[in-house]
């Protein structure tokens, strides 16, 4: 009996991986949605809309880019977690989003891990901290020292309150021992705009979000957050090259599907975005957004989401930031 059993399970998984890698074969038959958290216009995107391209055509369907914005990401992803787990509507998203807002909102309607499949990063890529044209700060030491100056004088704006671009300020704030009032908006277009119109003094946002700007003089950068320079713009110093050793920042961009996908659907999905990542051509079009290709399996990108939820717990612990 004992032995039927044993043989009925395995004649069980063996039918099971037989349908998945049919499945696989077959995927994708029709439209994919890829649907953003954020608005369009920021980093996320554009890599959106970079790996969209090249996806549709190694499949030979439409890949369609969705913008749901609305609760620092929490809108668009939770619209993910609750789609059928079929490979056809999948989430970009990036570090800020997924890992962040987990220990941020104290009611999630999903878990960050446990609700979704993680299944390939696409790039890393640092912020900038911008500052208008017409500001009086040349450098991140003078941006600093006016700030030491004059508590609570500058303002800076991001994405939300809990992004990113958030806390990256209040890790400077903390570094640098300044006080800058946060002015958060519902989006990191929304700031920006506000940094060049001069209605607040700076931001951070992310490189593929703000390059142009820089380039074109339309805004001013100070630093980055990563640890090393970029290539895009080798002339703007890190902000460890201020005397903050430590501080680097380098958030991650990638794609999960909603939980119980098909294993064998995504490990389709993440060889094909590994072929991509490794072209030429992805690798100028990441080059020119300041990002990086970072190419991870399932697994690994499971074990990064993890860790980082727990890095990002203990700073919004220390920055006192919640919402309900």
């Amino acid at each position: 009996m004992k032995n039927y059993r044993c043989l009925a399970v395995t004649a069980f998984v063996a039918a099971f991986s037989a349908i998945s890698s049919v499945q696989a074969q077959d995927y994708p038959s029709r439209l994919v949605h890829l649907v953003v958290p954020q608005a369009a216009g920021g980093g996320t995107d554009t890599f959106a809309r970079a790996i969209g391209q090249k996806l549709s055509e190694r499949w030979g369907q439409p890949v369609v880019i969705e913008n749901k914005a609305g609760a620092g990401g929490v809108v668009g992803t939770d619209f993910v977690a609750k789609a059928p787990a079929d490979g056809y509507m999948l989430l970009v998203t990036y570090e800020g989003s997924q890992a962040i807002n987990q220990s941020l909102y104290e009611k999630l309607p999903f878990d960050s891990l446990k609700d979704f499949y993680p299944i390939a990063t696409i790039a890393v890529t640092p912020f900038i901290l911008i500052v208008g044209p017409r500001a009086e700060a040349k450098t991140l030491k003078e941006f600093i020292a006016f700030a030491r100056a004059n508590p609570d004088r500058l303002t800076y704006g991001s994405a939300g309150n809990g992004s990113v671009n958030h806390l990256l300020g209040e890790m400077l704030k903390t570094e640098a021992n300044i006080r800058v009032v946060h002015v958060p908006y519902k989006g990191a277009s929304a700031a920006i705009a506000d940094v060049i119109g001069g209605h607040i003094d700076a931001a951070f946002a992310s490189v593929p979000s703000v390059i142009s700007s820089v380039q074109s003089n339309v805004v001013r950068a100070l630093a980055v957050s990563s640890a090393k320079r970029i290539a895009v713009a080798p002339d703007i110093p890190t902000i460890a090259e201020a005397g903050f050793e430590k501080f680097d920042v380098n958030p991650w961009w990638g794609i999960l599907a909603p939980a119980g996908l098909s294993p064998a659907i995504a490990q389709k999905i993440s060889a094909d975005i590994a072929e991509i990542l490794k072209t030429p051509e992805m690798e100028q079009v990441l080059a020119k957004q300041g990002a990086t290709p970072l190419i991870s399996s399932s697994d690994a990108f499971r074990d990064l989401l993890a860790r980082d939820i727990e890095k990002w717990r203990k700073v919004v612990k220390a920055s006192g930031a919640t919402i309900n």
